[in-house]
């Protein structure tokens, strides 16, 4: 079943924002521990003790720190760095409009290697084609830096104490993700799925689709793709490789409304991604101050400052991914100090 903008508006829960609850918990000694020990970013918010007898605004909240998430795009099998909206189905095209901006001649798996050697999660591959090639890299990339299988019921926050978080870390996977192959990479160890077309249908949210992947691997294995480009001074969401527009655009209750499906958002600033002319500050803040579940913006980093810019523009709530600018993929932003900041921003919080 289709949905429109409209209708995700008619739709949209009335349940209290999930950031409007970011809150410091300060009083207590155990929390103060937990955030000593594994950094803010784990959770988001958990229910006290007495949760069954409370309000959801009860809930205690531990507020996020800025994080560095970062990226592998293959394409044909290679680990590159393509201009997002030059990219056309190789079954139509001949691909001469494709813009490279860098080849490496490293493995996917070698990406995802560094990455864990580096402590940092919630990355994402993205496979830039159908292809076999693409795929097998994927998987390899996965099997170097796999997920947790499982998420801990939220109750039961004293596991986090007997286990290292770096095994709840992984990478996502993404590039026609369907109904059909999202649990086969979870099972490859995908930390969780990443979807666009499949179900930005035809122009349209296709809503029973979406309702069928979340029966398969879980809200919680879910990470909706809402790139998006600017259309009469809207952002839309776009698809099919970031060519064709739908008619859903992002606002408080669109976001709301496919929260309740998914557990992150991932969008790129599509107008910008691959170009580095700076960053989409304005999409940023409304990420920022409408998104109720984490969200990464991508798109246009170019220095360092842009990191901060992106930090301030969506107040300290948006998660950030760089690609062409760092120096691994022949950019000119070192990686290290990049991946310092990010240690930084965690450390902040403590």
């Amino acid at each position: 079943m289709a949905t429109s903008s409209s209708s995700l508006r008619a739709s949209a829960s009335s349940s209290s924002k999930f950031l409007a609850s970011r809150k410091v918990f300060s009083s207590s000694s155990f929390f103060h521990g937990f955030q000593r020990h594994h950094g803010n970013r784990f959770i988001t918010s958990f229910p006290s003790l007495h949760a069954s007898s409370q309000s959801s605004s009860s809930c205690l909240s531990i507020k996020c720190a800025v994080r560095f998430r970062p990226c592998i795009d293959i394409h044909k099998g290679k680990v590159k760095q393509i201009v997002g909206s030059t990219l056309r189905d190789s079954k139509e095209e001949d691909g001469s409009a494709l813009v490279t901006n860098f080849e490496s001649d490293k493995s996917a798996a070698e990406f995802a290697n560094l990455y864990k050697e580096d402590g940092l999660m919630g990355g994402h591959v993205i496979m830039l084609g159908a292809d076999d090639l693409s795929k097998a890299a994927a998987v390899e990339a996965l099997h170097a830096y796999p997920g947790s299988k499982y998420k801990l019921p939220i109750p039961q926050i004293i596991h986090f104490w007997l286990m290292d978080l770096k095994n709840l870390g992984g990478l996502q996977v993404g590039g026609g993700i369907n109904v059909n192959n999202a649990l086969n990479y979870i099972e490859e160890g995908a930390s969780h799925v990443i979807v666009t077309s499949y179900v930005f249908n035809n122009a349209q949210m296709d809503l029973e689709r979406l309702k069928d992947l979340v029966r398969v691997v879980g809200k919680q294995k879910l990470v909706l793709d809402l790139s998006c480009r600017k259309k009469d001074g809207r952002y839309a969401i776009v698809t099919d490789r970031w060519q064709k527009f739908s008619d859903v655009y992002l606002d408080e209750e669109v976001l709301e409304f496919l929260a309740n499906y998914a557990d992150e958002f991932l969008v790129h600033g599509v107008d910008v991604e691959g170009k580095r002319l700076g960053i989409d500050e304005e999409l940023v803040a409304l990420l920022g101050r409408h998104s109720p579940i984490p969200v990464t913006y991508a798109g246009g980093v170019t220095t360092m400052i842009d990191l901060e810019r992106i930090k301030v523009a969506g107040d300290g709530c948006v998660d950030l991914t760089v690609g062409s600018a760092l120096d691994i993929f022949g950019g000119n932003l070192p990686y290290k100090d990049v991946v310092a900041w990010h240690a930084r921003q965690e450390t902040l919080m403590v």
